[in-house]
């Protein structure tokens, strides 16, 4: 019998008691055997635990060493300079999300514009604080990219010594021989659309390939956001695959997949949205005005090419399809149809072609015809990325807040150059305060240009002054503390020594003035 019989015998008598089984006999050899039958039996118990030492030592004493276990490789060198001493104490404060000014913002939130840019300068973070990024990346997964970049081999080496990191493996820009298709295949959901997003930016034809090599296994769902990934790099060589999606079984990918094709030059589905399009809507009373003849049904081609037969809105049907179809017509038909410019199409007014009213001659259809171009128009600018159309539908900022439709200013802002884009912001709120900003002052770029950032601070002084709350314009202000120019730190801080003691306005001055401190110190030290 051998010495894991003994032990198993003895364990088993363990379990059960010695009331119930006998002490075993322990024959692992000789010697074991000779002791095992010294022991004094009159309290089994006792004996047991004596037997079990026997075994113990025994088991002990011929137990061979085992080969020493195999020291880890040290982490690649990482051949970037060093972050600045001072740069690095920052890090500690944003980590830490307390700064030393009272009044200052939530630190957290300013963590994205750190790592940015120590990424853009190419820096190496202190050893002592990757783990901490490395948690801090965790937990906010839109840190991730900058993250695993900024923490380099070091940050690499260190996730594959703990699980509790292992996403750095799967994050697309990590350092090292991690592979587009080990991250497509064994990534969660939004790794993977951030691997096809960033490989579309980088070479279009391997992220289509990589996303052809799994389409007909990938849920609807999935499906939908992999194809609205596609608007990266999208070009002729896509259109192929597009087409096919149109016969895709979800309703939503058909409409993506038609969305794409009409923001695609010279696409198939363009040219037949256009032949629907200029059918709708002619050029009469010798180019006077637009006449409207909306389509009359939903046929099958027009299902395929992305249209639904009903409107999710509820709107008419017929104001549906026509909208629908004008959406995804390429903007330069009508120019080359008409021999007209952006302008000069706007400025025309929109007639209903049954009784030359402006209005639908049906009540379900709602508004004026005039709208529903528009906004159509305003939709196709804003896939199609054409400049000229979206500043024509601009235009100049109107001396009273209109809507064309929900949104769409911002949308046909965010086409425009970020010059230009700040410049239109910047009027906007010299004529109409903080009101309907918040979503023209997203769509530009950060930091704010030094006029646009001017004008928001004069605005705020005017928003002051009439009596409103800060809190009514919370979300311009959580926008003006990550993107105002840190330049305008000291008309703020002007601002926050004139305002009324003790007061909510007063109070956010302070913050803003000390959060822009905090942004200039923190930029300045890695300028350095």
């Amino acid at each position: 019998m051998t010495d894991a019989q003994d032990w198993a015998r003895l364990q088993t008598v363990a379990l059960l008691g010695t009331d119930r089984r006998p002490l075993p006999e322990l024959t692992g050899s000789p010697a074991l055997a000779e002791a095992a039958a010294a022991v004094d039996g009159t309290d089994p118990a006792c004996a047991l635990l004596e037997l079990a030492a026997l075994a113990t030592v025994r088991r002990r004493a011929g137990l061979l060493p085992a080969p020493a276990p195999r020291t880890a490789e040290p982490a690649p060198a990482d051949p970037r300079p060093p972050l600045p001493a001072p740069a690095a104490t920052r890090l500690r404060t944003l980590l830490a999300g307390r700064g030393g000014h009272p009044g200052a913002a939530n630190l957290v939130e300013l963590l994205p514009q750190w790592l940015a840019e120590v990424r853009r300068r190419g820096y190496r973070p202190p050893a002592a604080l990757v783990p901490a990024l490395l948690d801090t990346a965790r937990s906010r997964s839109e840190l991730r990219g900058d993250v695993v970049a900024v923490t380099g081999p070091l940050g690499r080496w260190l996730a594959e010594h703990n699980p509790e990191w292992r996403y750095v493996l799967r994050t697309v820009g990590a350092e090292g021989p991690t592979a587009p298709e080990l991250i497509w295949q064994q990534g969660l959901f939004a790794e993977r659309v951030t691997q096809l997003t960033r490989l579309r930016r980088t070479d279009p034809a391997a992220g289509l390939a990589l996303l052809r090599s799994s389409w007909a296994s990938e849920r609807a769902e999935d499906r939908l956001l992999f194809l609205d990934a596609l608007q990266d790099g999208l070009g002729p060589a896509d259109e192929e695959f597009l087409e096919q999606a149109l016969g895709d079984g979800s309703p939503g990918v058909r409409a993506t997949a038609a969305e794409l094709l009409s923001g695609l030059p010279g696409s198939a589905l363009g040219a037949r949205m256009a032949e629907r399009a200029l059918a709708a809507v002619t050029l009469a009373g010798a180019g006077s005005h637009l006449l409207v003849t909306p389509p009359s049904g939903c046929d099958e081609g027009m299902r395929r090419d992305g249209i639904a037969p009903s409107s999710p809105t509820g709107r008419g049907e017929q104001a549906w399809w026509l909208s629908e179809v004008l959406a995804a017509t390429p903007l330069a038909a009508w120019c080359t149809a008409f021999a007209l410019t952006p302008g000069q199409l706007l400025a025309l007014p929109v007639l209903d072609a049954v009784d030359g009213s402006r209005r639908s001659t049906r009540p379900e259809e709602g508004g004026g015809w005039q709208a529903e171009v528009r906004e159509a128009w305003a939709r196709a600018a804003v896939r199609q990325r054409d400049v000229a159309w979206a500043r024509a539908l601009l235009g100049p900022v109107p001396r009273r807040a209109r809507r064309v439709f929900e949104g769409a200013p911002a949308r046909l802002l965010a086409v425009l150059p970020p010059a230009e884009r700040a410049a239109w912001t910047a009027a906007f709120l010299r004529s109409h305060g903080l009101g309907d900003a918040f979503q023209l002052l997203g769509a530009c770029a950060v930091p704010w240009t030094p006029p646009l950032s001017t004008a928001v601070v004069a605005a705020l002084e005017r928003a002051a002054g009439a009596g409103s709350y800060p809190w009514s314009h919370s979300g311009v202000l959580g926008l003006t503390e990550r993107s105002l120019a840190p330049a305008a730190a000291p008309a703020v801080a002007a601002l926050a020594a004139d305002a009324a003691p003790d007061t909510a306005w007063a109070e956010t001055f302070a913050r803003l003035a000390g959060t822009l401190e905090f942004r200039a110190a923190m930029l300045a030290e890695l300028s350095g």
